[in-house]
């Protein structure tokens, strides 16, 4: 069995559902079930992309929408994917039936807008699966134990995928994409990277948290934790891809890589927000409660600085206005920059080697930026730089770490565990 996942995109134009359909095609022939798990169609702008539902609500006199309400309209539009998908394999010989995420089995919180998966119940999948059919199922969505229809956030058809895969015990995961696979930084901004052709689970979560976007960190936590292997490949069929796993030999497998970085990624559009130090007397509760406060205005706070010289974090420019409404709420005193971005270096061979640091600050040196504060992890390095030196700082980074020589020049080596 295959769970394949296939984004907006890919199922948007008659064309596109045709690739879709050759994908699935190649999976059967290999005499797997397949379950495909589909976003909505098109990104915003576009007529059934989840964004343009949301529009929909607009801003009636500032009211704000009812969260289940709100998450009842931005599972339409997989709905309306995954018919129309089955629609197009049932016109092409190949027999499917379509699934919401509630008939699925996908069981989650209440949390409406950023709902965590419980468990999955994937008996009706498998009851079409046994009829020889391909299960196309709803990706964003799940339901509540008392029946309310929740979304899981963005990224959250990758989710899906994830937790079918694991729940159906599948032979892997195929994460189908508009690119080749996971590249040692952007293309766009890296004319030399290169297209990795495995990478540790661990490794592709951080660069997923980092900005790659290639697939949810959390679909990739789901799949490491029921060792399921992961494939991110092309959608138009054109490149093998990227496999995701513990090792590359798949289940059972441990992978030491001779690389110490994999790969750069950069997160754009992030604002820097200074408060001075807190009077003594209860500055720990203070800080605790800005952020809970940001945390219940869904403000995902990152690069976190807590010194006596005052407390440092970083936000989604999106993020700013509601962040300086919690700070002024407060009565506190900040001082805010914009137009900024984070670039990380990420490779799980780092943690514990020696000059790792020393040899970010060269890079850094050399594309001759502004260093505004780092933060680091075991398998990452971040920086915070002015966001228009980015194309010279992921560029330097890239060069520094030897990510342009081709792969089979620095193969990874594979020793079985045990």
């Amino acid at each position: 069995m295959v769970v394949q996942k296939f984004g907006g995109t890919s199922v948007v134009t008659p064309a596109a559902r045709r690739n879709v359909t050759a994908r699935i095609r190649e999976a059967l022939a290999e005499g797997l079930h397949v379950v495909a798990v589909v976003s909505a169609m098109g990104r915003a702008g576009d007529p059934y992309a989840t964004d343009t539902l949301l529009g929909l609500l607009g801003d009636d006199g500032g009211a704000e929408a009812d969260p289940r309400e709100r998450d009842l309209l931005a599972a339409c539009g997989e709905i309306i994917a995954c018919v129309v998908l089955a629609h197009t394999l049932r016109a092409e010989g190949v027999p499917a039936a379509a699934l919401t995420g509630r008939e699925a089995g996908i069981i989650t919180d209440d949390n409406f807008g950023s709902a965590r998966v419980l468990r999955a119940e994937p008996e009706p999948v498998l009851a079409h699966l046994r009829k020889g059919r391909v299960a196309v199922v709803a990706g964003f969505q799940g339901v509540t134990e008392d029946g309310h229809v929740t979304t899981l956030g963005r990224g959250g058809s990758d989710t899906t995928a994830a937790v079918l895969g694991v729940a159906l015990g599948a032979e892997r995961i195929d994460i189908f994409k508009d690119v080749p696979g996971v590249f040692t930084a952007d293309p766009r901004l890296v004319p030399d990277a290169v297209l990795l052709k495995r990478v540790a689970y661990r490794e592709v979560a951080e660069l997923a948290h980092s900005g790659a976007n290639v697939v949810h960190p959390r679909a990739v936590e789901i799949a490491m934790e029921g060792r399921i292997p992961l494939r991110i490949l092309a959608a138009d069929g054109s490149s093998p891809g990227t496999l995701v796993t513990d090792g590359a030999a798949g289940r059972g497998s441990a992978l030491e890589l001779d690389r110490v970085v994999t790969g750069v990624a950069h997160v754009p559009r992030r604002v820097r927000f200074r408060l001075p130090a807190l009077d003594e007397g209860g500055a720990g509760a203070r800080t605790l409660a800005l952020f809970e406060a940001l945390g219940a205005r869904r403000v995902s706070v990152d690069m976190i600085d807590v010194s006596d010289a005052g407390v440092g974090f970083i936000v989604a420019a999106a993020d700013r206005r509601k962040t300086e409404g919690v700070l002024e709420a407060a009565g506190l005193r900040y001082t805010v920059r914009d137009g900024l971005a984070k670039v990380s270096v990420v490779g799980a061979g780092m943690h514990g080697v020696p000059g790792v640091m020393a040899r970010v600050m060269r890079a850094l040196d050399a594309a001759g930026t502004e260093l505004l504060a780092t933060a680091d992890s075991h398998a990452s390095i971040a920086c915070l730089v002015p966001a228009e030196d980015v194309p010279r700082v992921v560029q330097a980074l890239h060069d520094e770490f030897g990510l342009g020589v081709a792969e089979g020049q620095r193969e990874a080596t594979v020793h079985e565990a045990g």
